[in-house]
């Protein structure tokens, strides 16, 4: 394909997504409004907007990667993903709309069911099986690989025509009968649960292969590696945390009853933070392939590390300053008192850079060892700088920290002399 022919088609096809989505989020409105009147606007509703506001990023970066990359088929990989997302919320929000108001518009229990019953297994396969299966050039690992990639797409097609088809009530769509289901075979549903094991095992041996071939890269396709890896790591850690702590928090959820109560606002917008890093893994992938600032990531999951250890000290000592002081107050008050927070607030403030220092240096050591030493030697040397007062003392010693720190074949220092004897080469 050429390379304007390929551009056109990917942005033609991110136009089209960005269409379907504003159409969606009319429709959310609608729907949202005619289910609650005068209420719909929540907390609730603002996060699952802006989480799905994110899957943008994968229409809009699968278009930059293809329209440069064309011969690479994750481009491609990632503007089928993201209209795929696209068709499910438009779906998703027409059928919940039309069942919301019957007769405002035409077949939204059909419609609904296309990305209910259909078109979930297949979004999910193209982002958790063949990206990474596929991940940073567009090729499988090796033709053993093969295997995996034809079976990962019959299951696929087999759950979801064995969905689509089973009869039976929808959840999502009031209890309506599905309009798709062939009633003669009631063993479809069956069918879809044998099959459906093997998603989350095809998408285990896709996380080997990017493994397997992170051991065997050389550097640059390490650090591509490095960009998926951290940023789904970090989605999926966050996203377990939140459903974790929904069924430990809200125990309704593991009963049969019809209403639940409402999560507690920071677990939706833990859930929100969740969904919002699955939307960064296609920022982390056009990083990756098109090779952009590729090797400040190391950086990124310093920093990462850093600020999260820190992050989970100052929480711990900020409730268990609270709660120790809450209890001092109470054994010589009586009651309790609005300073024990203040006092914690303090604490934390006055603790925060020292404990950043802390952390940074025992995330060095442990995880950079390397540039840890190198940094050590170069503040040294600095420090020794300010005494230096022979030059040729001192150029020797720069010499020695370069080769130390750096490791090059050859190190060479000139300086703009007085004299002949301006250059000095020693061999690495």
């Amino acid at each position: 394909m050429r390379s304007r022919t390929a551009a056109w088609l990917a942005w033609s096809l991110a136009a089209l997504s960005v269409a379907i989505f504003v159409a969606a989020g009319a429709l959310y409105v609608l729907a949202q409004s005619a289910r609650s009147p005068g209420s719909w606007f929540t907390v609730s509703t603002v996060s699952e907007t802006l989480s799905f506001v994110s899957f943008l990023a994968f229409p809009l970066v699968g278009a930059l990667v293809a329209s440069r990359r064309p011969q690479n088929s994750i481009g491609w990989i990632l503007l089928a993903d993201g209209l795929l997302w696209m068709i499910l919320a438009v779906t998703d929000a027409y059928g919940i709309y039309g069942v919301a108001r019957p007769g405002s518009v035409p077949y939204p229990v059909a419609i609904g069911t296309i990305g209910d019953q259909w078109l979930w297994m297949p979004t999910i396969g193209l982002l958790g099986i063949y990206l990474l299966l596929l991940f940073p050039d567009g090729r499988l690992p090796s033709r053993r690989w093969r295997p995996l990639a034809w079976l990962s797409g019959v299951v696929i097609v087999l759950f979801s025509v064995a969905e689509g088809l089973a009869p039976g009530p929808l959840e999502n769509q009031g209890g309506v009968r599905n309009p798709f289901g062939i009633e003669a075979l009631p063993w479809l549903p069956v069918a879809g649960y044998v099959v459906l094991p093997l998603l989350p095992l095809c998408i285990l041996a896709s996380a080997v292969s990017l493994v397997l071939r992170f051991r065997r890269a050389g550097g640059e396709v390490r650090q591509q590696i490095k960009w998926i890896a951290f940023v789904a790591s970090f989605a999926g850690l966050v996203y377990l945390i939140a459903m974790v702590s929904q069924l430990f928090l809200i125990p309704e959820v593991l009963g049969s009853g019809d209403r639940l109560p409402p999560p507690p606002i920071w677990l939706e917008l833990l859930t929100s933070v969740a969904v919002l890093g699955f939307g960064g893994i296609p920022l982390a992938i056009g990083f990756a392939v098109l090779q952009y600032r590729l090797y400040e990531i190391d950086v990124i999951i310093n920093r990462a590390i850093v600020y999260g250890t820190l992050t989970g000290m100052l929480v711990a000592i900020y409730v268990g300053g609270i709660v120790v002081l809450q209890r001092i107050f109470v054994s010589l008050a009586g009651e309790e008192s609005s300073l024990a927070v203040v006092a914690s607030t303090l604490l934390i403030a006055a603790l925060f850079n020292p404990l950043r220092r802390r952390v940074q240096v025992l995330v060095d050591r442990r995880f950079y060892r390397r540039k840890y030493d190198a940094a050590t030697t170069l503040a040294a040397f600095n420090s020794r700088l300010r005494e230096k007062t022979d030059i040729d003392t001192l150029r020797e010693e720069m010499v020695g920290i370069v080769k130390e720190t750096m490791q090059p074949a050859h190190a060479s220092l000139w300086l703009r002399p007085h004299t002949a004897d301006a250059k000095e080469d020693v061999p690495g």
